[in-house]
């Protein structure tokens, strides 16, 4: 059994085989996927796929990426939509410095306004109890000075965790967790690989990202949730263990993570 704790399985990518999608992941072990918000839109979507499908849960959120398109009241519509039982994290969210504007003006504007929804998203997050997916690129400092404050008050999970072990041990000592995607098979990935080798068995839970970051050997094709196993194999192979332990593994901490009974 393996559970994919990050899809985005609303986007129209999956429009025209959706089900069959879920049917195949079934097939090969991934008998749960948790289906991530990255605005209101895509959130509600989630939501409806999760109350749709036994196996789906929903996550809620708004992506760094969209921060600046967010409405005045996206915290209130996320509350309302974290009503849902199907609910199981507030995400994906966090800060993201790759995908910044040109002008110097707007890029210190859309970083103060990304590091607002930030906070504003993760004392939601503990207003309701639940936990939260971090998306961090090219921000890990700023990601982790706003984390700081929240310490013991909401645990996160770094998700498409591609850092080196040193990083991972950091955000692990805060109590949080890191998720590994596709990007471990690539035979240029060779700092991810090492992390996934070493990180503690408990800690790491394993995903697709989908519809990005297939797997080798489809490296660059359509990824989605089946391809869980292909990430929990190479991780396997890299610690010298059964892929069966690593599914074991990685869905207990899934479930202690997201807490979907809750």
């Amino acid at each position: 059994m393996l559970i994919d704790t990050h899809a985005h399985l609303d986007y129209p990518d999956f429009d025209p085989d959706r089900a069959e999608i879920i049917s195949r992941a079934a097939e090969v072990g991934v008998t749960e996927i948790i289906s991530i918000g990255t605005k209101i839109e895509s959130s509600t979507r989630a939501v409806e796929l999760a109350e749709n499908f036994p196996n789906i849960w929903a996550t809620v959120g708004i992506h760094p990426c969209d921060a600046d398109e967010a409405p005045d009241d996206a915290v209130a519509r996320l509350r309302e939509l974290a009503q849902s039982t199907r609910v199981v994290a507030l995400g994906e969210i966090g800060l993201d410095y790759h995908h910044l504007p040109e002008d110097a003006a707007a890029i210190i504007a859309n970083k103060q306004r990304q590091a607002e929804l930030f906070a504003a998203q993760l004392d939601l997050a503990v207003e309701l109890g639940l936990n939260a997916v971090i998306h961090q690129r090219d921000s890990w400092e700023d990601t982790l000075a706003i984390l700081y404050a929240y310490t013991g008050r909401v645990r996160c999970v770094f998700h498409c965790f591609g850092g080196t072990l040193e990083q991972a041990r950091e955000v692990i000592a805060l109590g949080h967790l890191v998720s590994f995607t596709g990007i471990v098979t690539f035979k240029n990935a060779r700092q991810v690989q090492a992390t996934a080798q070493e990180v503690a068995a408990d800690k790491f839970m394993v995903e697709t990202d989908c519809p990005y970051l297939a797997p080798a050997p489809d490296r660059g094709k359509r990824c989605e949730p089946a391809h869980t196993r292909r990430v929990a194999e190479k991780i396997a192979e890299l610690r010298g263990t059964r892929v069966e332990e690593i599914a074991e593994r990685t869905t207990a901490t899934a479930r202690e993570f997201f807490r979907f009974s809750r």
